[in-house]
């Protein structure tokens, strides 16, 4: 015979209250720098500039879908999304990640171009616009970074402006050079830089947020360490079906069928179990019991 029992387990997760604020921030002042940026850019046909002006304007789009998503999960569930609309920041995610992708090859184009038909740029404009940029990067970056573990879209945020903080050095380094030695060369050059370093700053984030796409194991939960963890409570002899995903980039669902010795463990199985699952971090939480001897193939599952 056959004991099923089922514990759901929807611990509110700590909400990331302060997020809202620093987002706003955020996308006003790199709303005004790209604008200047851009401008700046244009008038003296800096590819450096225009390229790191349309980067951040990639951000900015990053952080309004970000901001979005984060405001999405505090929708209450539904009958038709009985989640909410917790999966939306993982969908932003990667929408974020392709963007940024996309921004590398204009970025790269335009490069190209530039390389194989320079034209004059003005050095001293490209620097100083640049170190205002290096300031306003640094600054939102410093907005995202004490909860950057916690979600990954923050995670995203962060990188991009701290990369972005990097690459506006990069930008004030080109300008000095323009400056001092005419080297124009130098311009389009950086544009090429400061496309690797985007690939580079978010390639993690697009492998991680299209493996939660797929409902794959959100990185840093080790599958087979859960197991053990669940196979180490008193009274567990076995456990199948399990399985792993993410409801959100800050919130983990699980799903398993626990083998007991005695049905009498189930409650002290139960409470030991969960509050395993919390300290590895995973707050939803689904269990079936079933006695040792038991069958259970797919079908009766």
């Amino acid at each position: 015979m056959v004991h099923n029992h089922e514990h759901h387990s929807h611990e509110h997760v700590h909400q990331l209250s302060s997020l809202n604020k620093s987002f706003i921030i955020g996308i006003t002042l790199n709303i005004l720098f790209v604008l200047v940026e851009f401008g700046i850019g244009f008038y003296y046909d800096s590819l450096g500039l225009l390229s790191d002006a349309g980067h951040n304007l990639g951000d900015v789009a990053s952080l309004v879908l970000a901001m979005l998503a984060f405001r999405l999960t505090k929708v209450h569930p539904n009958s038709r999304y009985t989640y909410g609309y917790k999966k939306s920041t993982v969908l932003v995610s990667l929408l974020n990640a392709v963007i940024l992708l996309v921004a590398v090859g204009i970025i790269i184009a335009e490069s190209i171009g530039k390389l194989l038909h320079p034209t004059p740029v003005e050095g001293a404009a490209i620097a100083w616009t640049a170190g205002v940029g290096v300031v306003i990067n640094a600054v939102t970056a410093w907005l995202f970074m004490k909860d950057k573990e916690k979600d990954l879209n923050v995670k995203g945020a962060y990188l991009h402006m701290a990369a972005d903080t990097l690459v506006s050095v990069g930008v004030v380094i080109s300008g000095i050079i323009i400056m001092y030695t005419g080297w124009t060369i130098v311009d389009p050059i950086i544009g090429l830089v400061i496309a690797v370093i985007i690939v580079i700053s978010t390639w993690g984030v697009l492998h991680d947020s299209l493996r939660l796409s797929l409902d794959g194991v959100p990185v840093g939960i080790d599958t087979e360490k859960i197991e053990q963890l669940i196979l180490s409570q008193p009274g567990v002899v076995g456990c199948h079906h399990l399985h792993i995903w993410a409801l959100s980039t800050t919130e983990t669902a699980l799903t398993v069928h626990i083998v007991l010795d005695e049905m009498n463990h189930m409650e002290e199985a139960k409470y030991l179990i969960r509050h395993a699952l919390e300290d590895a971090g995973i707050h939803h939480v689904t269990l079936e019991f079933e006695c040792e001897g038991a069958t259970c193939d797919e079908e009766t599952c």
